[in-house]
């Protein structure tokens, strides 16, 4: 039951590329890379410049570029470079870093494709999901996340991206400083049909290993009758990256919070279930609750930090989970789009 609101305007797109740049390596003949406006550089575009260049080879040979970029722009654009399926985008990530993640602790739905490769949110195509860090929503997410587009939609389907570090700076500081000092409250209830079972998230139907899980992560659990659960976590509202010691804006509070919900869904959902069974909501740490105007205020700078371009079929959208969100506008026709992630942090 992830939000479905209605997407606002392009606020910012790749458009015309505003400068071009060489680069300080001995491989410079083989790539080039696109900058947008200096006022807002995410994504960096990387292109080959010789026809055929296999993109894991060289990002293996360019590790420590690719790192140092990510870090300062939050997100690449890999463009051009033939990337064909699950076992090329699986393979750019393991010469990047190492062994792939497995979607533990589930929020949305998703269908393995390969090994750790799954396929984007299965979201109706109509759906628009807002942006967010990729498992901010509990104390252990993904460093590294990326996107290969297999097929683009017919129209929109575009992954909207945006600077977590941006999106921090622009909140006034009298809320950061409130979400800093009581954190957030997660409340899921499984079981109605209405999200994802249990038995998905935590991907077991055993009943002790979900406990196990539960019990080394910090989430209390609740068993209720007919084989449904419930689960309560505080997590961190304000995250610090681990390598560049920057302040992100680092949550899913506007995402699970009822108010996300357009305004019929939500009343029918509010009708049908008292609040404590909602199948998702969020409270400040403390469990008070969270003023919607609050996060219509976020919503907001989110929308405004939007970059938005459209997909190209091979592309590779590599971003740093922790200072650059994501999310996906409405689409028409077929559209794959998979992704990996690596590099597992706990907070």
């Amino acid at each position: 039951m992830e939000s479905t609101q209605s997407p606002k305007s392009t606020v910012k797109g790749l458009g015309a590329v505003k400068r071009r740049q060489s680069v300080s390596l001995s491989q410079e003949t083989l790539i080039e890379v696109e900058q947008l406006q200096p006022e807002n550089p995410l994504p960096l575009v990387i292109k080959p410049i010789i026809e055929g260049l296999n993109l894991v080879e060289w990002t293996g040979n360019n590790r420590q570029f690719v790192e140092t970029k990510l870090s300062a722009h939050g997100g690449l654009l890999f463009r051009n470079f033939k990337v064909k399926g699950a076992e090329d985008i699986q393979a750019f990530v393991q010469a990047l870093s190492g062994a792939l993640m497995e979607y533990a602790y589930r929020s949305t739905p998703r269908q393995q494709v390969s090994g750790n490769i799954y396929t984007s949110t299965e979201y109706p195509a109509a759906q628009f999901i807002p942006l967010h860090n990729e498992m901010s929503y509990s104390r252990n997410w993904p460093l590294k996340i990326a996107f290969h587009c297999v097929i683009k939609a017919e129209t929109g389907g575009e992954t909207p991206i945006a600077d977590s570090r941006r999106v921090f700076q622009r909140i006034d500081p009298k809320i950061r400083d409130r979400f800093q000092d009581k954190q957030i409250l997660y409340v899921r209830n499984y079981g109605k049909g209405l999200d994802l079972p249990w038995q998905t998230v935590f991907q077991t139907t055993d009943e002790s290993e979900v406990e196990t899980y539960c019990q080394s992560h910090g989430i209390q659990l609740e068993w209720l009758e007919n084989n449904r659960l419930r689960t309560r976590q505080v997590c961190q509202a304000i995250a610090t990256h681990p390598k560049t010691g920057e302040s992100v804006w680092f949550n899913q509070a506007h995402l699970f919070h009822i108010s996300s919900l357009e305004p019929a869904l939500r009343e029918q959902m509010l009708s049908r279930f008292p609040e404590s069974e909602l199948p998702r909501n969020t409270y400040y740490g403390d469990g008070t609750a969270i003023e919607a105007s609050i996060l219509d205020e976020i919503r907001e700078i989110y929308q405004q930090e939007s970059v938005i371009f459209p997909w190209e079929e091979g592309d590779v959208l590599l971003l740093d989970n922790m200072l650059a969100a994501h999310g996906r506008r409405p689409f028409t026709g077929k559209r794959q789009v998979v992704v990996g992630m690596a590099e597992p942090f706990a907070k």
